[in-house]
């Protein structure tokens, strides 16, 4: 697996407009498209890229917030079926998720503080590797 960039923060809040309100106003991102997640939130882009996701929390969600406002960072990575063979490998506990719409795969992990680490891998990355598995599959029998 190899990590190619940082690809985004994520801030949750329990009130989304005024977060909204600095990301836009103070520091000069723009509001943009975001995947329907069954969740409310929104995306704030610098340019082309949504740097920052903001997850809002309702009053039921007082303790996922507990631990302050950055609920996970981002890399954009490549190498999906050698990553999950080195979690496994490595005894990492891990979830993964697919992206609605887009179909991107995110690798969910966390370090040794406890802070969320998400991994994201392309649509096409992700169709290659069950592709292989399938073959893998195939050939043992």
């Amino acid at each position: 697996m190899h990590v190619l960039r940082l690809d985004h923060v994520n801030v949750q809040t329990h009130d989304l407009a005024a977060t909204r309100d600095f990301y836009v106003d103070v520091i000069g991102l723009r509001v943009g498209e975001r995947p329907p997640f069954g969740f409310p939130g929104l995306w704030l882009y610098d340019d082309q890229v949504p740097v920052i996701h903001v997850t809002g929390l309702g009053p039921a969600d007082a303790a996922f917030a507990a631990a302050g406002p950055v609920d996970h960072i981002a890399f954009r990575a490549e190498g999906l079926a050698a990553m999950r063979e080195r979690l496994r490998r490595l005894g990492v506990r891990a979830g993964e998720c697919v992206v609605p719409r887009n179909g991107e795969v995110q690798i969910f992990l966390h370090d040794p503080n406890g802070l969320k680490i998400e991994l994201t891998f392309t649509a096409t990355e992700a169709a290659e590797a069950a592709a292989v598995a399938h073959q893998a599959v195939l050939a043992e029998r």
